[in-house]
């Protein structure tokens, strides 16, 4: 189990592959997890590296280091730490989030940024999500995570059509801290990039599923409002989870998005 030791506690991450770097990131209640098919695919062209914030998945959950800002802070130590000076930045729901941040404020770290179903302002959260950045909701629902596993059992047809997110989803809440549960989401509601977003020259590809009930799919105009040159992908038959959705088309356009990369590297060179 690849881990690295920080002043907030163990960060642990899974890697697969050769060649040049390539960082992912995952959402809110996820873990690395939810990469894994798309590390299989990816790790035939890229060293992949799939990491857990902290407070999610295996890494440490004593610190209090749960906001966006600090999951900013822990992507770039961890670049620094095994001796990563440039890599494309791919980040789901939260995750994506936090790249777009990261290439907000460390620019040079970052070579291009593929967001999935990403919100750039908090307020695209769907309200249940918003509900559950309150620690007295959260608490509750914490502690009587059976009743909300019971609920996304008998909703999860109308988030996603993989019949084995359910059990993914239980499985990476039982390993979420009760801190990093509702003061992650509550960061994520208070975010708003929009001012920022222009400061990004990086490449840019943002992918939405336009069936997304946990943040408005609508997300991809914003966007694309402020960062002029990022590269759309509307899925019209994809929800929140296109990596489990539709994961030949996904995992498609990501390599074509980063093949892209290589052949300008190639021209220049």
């Amino acid at each position: 189990m690849p881990s690295i030791v920080t002043q907030q506690g163990i960060l642990h991450y899974e890697v697969a592959g050769r060649g040049k770097p390539l960082i992912l990131l995952h959402g809110w209640l996820e873990s690395w997890r939810i990469w894994h098919n798309t590390m299989t695919y990816l790790s035939q062209y890229y060293r992949t590296y799939a990491l857990d914030f902290w407070g999610f998945g295996e890494s440490d959950t004593t610190t209090r280091a749960y906001r966006v800002d600090d999951f900013v802070e822990m992507v770039q130590y961890f670049m620094e730490r095994l001796g990563i000076d440039r890599a494309p930045i791919i980040g789901h729901s939260m995750g994506g989030t936090v790249a777009l941040a990261l290439a907000i404020r460390y620019p040079e770290l970052v070579e291009r940024v593929a967001v999935i179903g990403s919100p750039i302002q908090g307020s695209s959260l769907a309200w249940f999500l918003k509900l559950a950045s309150h620690p007295w909701i959260a608490r509750i629902v914490y502690r009587w995570s059976f009743v909300l596993t019971a609920l996304i059992r008998f909703l999860f047809p109308l988030i996603t059509p993989d019949p084995l997110w359910p059990d993914r989803l239980q499985r990476d809440l039982s390993q979420t801290d009760l801190v990093a549960f509702f003061q992650s989401i509550g960061s994520l509601r208070e975010v708003d990039l929009r001012p920022d977003l222009p400061k990004i020259e990086a490449p840019v590809l943002g992918i939405y599923g336009m069936r997304d009930p946990i943040v408005n799919p609508n997300q991809w105009l914003v966007l694309k409002q402020g960062v002029v040159h990022a590269e759309i992908e509307r899925l019209a038959t994809a929800g929140h989870f296109p990596m489990l959705e539709v994961p030949w088309s996904f995992n498609i356009l990501l390599y074509r998005f980063l093949a892209t990369e290589d052949e300008d590297m190639r021209l220049l060179g």
